[in-house]
């Protein structure tokens, strides 16, 4: 009842008597977005938070959005960092059937979706959601992350997008000594750091609250909710984390594990044998060029130059490894979730009851789940099969109408089970919300997952429990 009623409260508060899509002003300008098909409900697509890190700009720090005049309708998603070009397989049909867009360096844009724009005092719940790709690929607006129910149900959601690959990542001796702090390498999660306090500074214009900004990520995402909530650069703007596939407390090796002489010298390696020596030389090349250096360099080489497409620790923005960090009690206190799908569990499940027992021992809750749906298919051979990596996408932001799968009245029931979970987080700090407590905290006396999951007659079946084997 106390959900339905929030959700009763936010459409009213949509329909009262502002303008149903108000001019905004933001950090450089006006803007103005565009209605969705959700009644109240506005998106802004597009909306630049940080100047385009093109020229001199390429592998600095992200400098103040350019002012615009007049108002700019947000109509459009921005261009996505350069990546190589999706080949049939594998998350193509997935996620990225309608094709590629324009890849572009000037990248740095985000996306936000308001059932309460133009209302500052409607002070909504804020998700900020990082896009997965393993730091070298994606994008904020791929169709599984609509925002469009997420604010439906009562929160503001904000994507974007950051520098990825070698334009986001790469560490060079010659780059830290132009650099202020003396450091490189971080520049996609300086990125994320950028777009964070843009919304820190602009949410209220689209009735969010930006002292109630959780951050949410998948895979790579999660890894970067990881590093930002470590990060003395962003902890303290964070009031909640979702960390989705990206691992625990785990002594494994994944990514953004490099310390910056590590990845200075291996960038070094990587530009010399490439014939750029000098910043002018690297900033004169096309961006395209660096899309398949590193694996050129390595087959030619038999070297991998290991640390320079994901983050670094530098002593500056990253100060520790977030294992290192989180057991000393040293990362963001604040509520966590955190989980996998089934799918994950011999790999990104690792250290996630451990991680929940170092937040027991500092007196914050931390939730575990695990995404246990083997999603329904049509039977053609070419697409992904199970509760795979990033699976849960389609029913934490409820987004199934976009997919192609034949999803069942069981999944949309599912899928409604988990965005109410998930938005009641970023609400409350607790996934139950303001209802009956089922989902209890993982903790190292009583280490029980949500899992998420049907049964064979198409019922919504989650339940505390022990994982489930792959």
């Amino acid at each position: 009842m106390k959900r339905f009623l929030l959700i009763m409260a936010v459409a009213a508060l949509a329909t009262g008597c502002a303008p149903r899509n108000p001019v905004l002003t933001v950090s450089g300008g006006k803007i103005r977005g565009v209605p969705t098909e959700t009644p109240g409900v506005t998106v802004f697509k597009g909306i630049p938070y940080a100047a385009a890190p093109v020229g001199e700009l390429r592998w600095k720090a992200p400098q103040p959005v350019v002012p615009w005049d007049g108002v700019k309708v947000c109509d459009t998603f921005g261009a996505p960092s350069w990546q190589n070009a999706h080949t049939p397989g594998g998350y193509t049909p997935e996620f990225f059937f309608d094709g590629d867009p324009t890849f572009s360096e000037d990248c740095l844009y985000l996306n936000v979706w308001t059932p309460a724009a133009g209302k500052p005092k409607a002070k909504l719940p804020v998700t900020l959601w990082i896009h997965g790709g393993g730091y070298v690929a994606g994008w904020g607006s791929e169709p599984e992350m609509d925002g469009e129910e997420w604010a439906r149900h009562g929160g503001v959601l904000v994507t974007f997008n950051y520098r990825l690959g070698l334009l986001g990542f790469l560490a060079h001796p010659a780059l830290s000594a132009e650099n202020p702090e003396h450091v490189s390498g971080n520049y996609g999660m300086l990125d994320q750091i950028a777009a964070l306090k843009w919304v820190k500074a602009n949410i209220a214009a689209f009735g969010g609250d930006p002292d109630h900004i959780t951050l949410m990520g998948q895979s790579a995402g999660a890894m970067s909710v990881q590093t930002l909530v470590t990060s003395p650069l962003a902890k303290d703007l964070v009031a909640g984390a979702i960390i989705q596939s990206g691992g625990g407390i785990s002594e494994r090796t994944l990514l953004g594990r490099a310390t910056l002489p590590e990845a200075e010298a291996a960038g070094k390696a990587l530009m010399d044998w490439a014939g750029c020596t000098t910043p002018e030389q690297m900033r004169a090349a096309e961006p395209q060029a660096f899309l398949n250096l590193v694996w050129q360099y390595a087959a030619e080489t038999g070297q991998y130059p290991a640390g320079i497409t994901s983050p670094v620790i530098d002593g500056y923005a990253l100060p520790e490894s977030f294992g290192e960090a989180a057991l000393g009690g040293r990362i963001a206190d604040v509520p966590y979730l955190i989980g996998c799908t089934l799918d994950d569990m011999t790999g990104l499940a690792g250290g996630i009851d451990r991680f929940c027992a170092a937040r027991e021992a500092t007196g914050s809750p931390a939730y575990a789940y695990q995404f246990a749906r083997r999603l329904p298919s049509d039977g053609r051979p070419d697409v992904l099969t199970g509760a795979f990596h990033s699976s849960e996408l389609w029913y934490m932001f409820k987004s199934l109408r976009f997919g192609w799968r034949p999803f069942t009245e069981g999944d949309y029931a599912l899928a409604e089970q988990m965005i109410t979970c998930w938005t009641d987080f970023a609400r409350t700090g607790n996934p139950n919300g303001d209802g009956p407590q089922r989902w209890t905290p993982c903790t190292a006396g009583n280490p029980q997952f949500m899992v998420f999951r049907l049964d064979e007659n198409d019922a919504v079946a989650s339940a505390m429990g022990a994982p489930l084997e792959p």
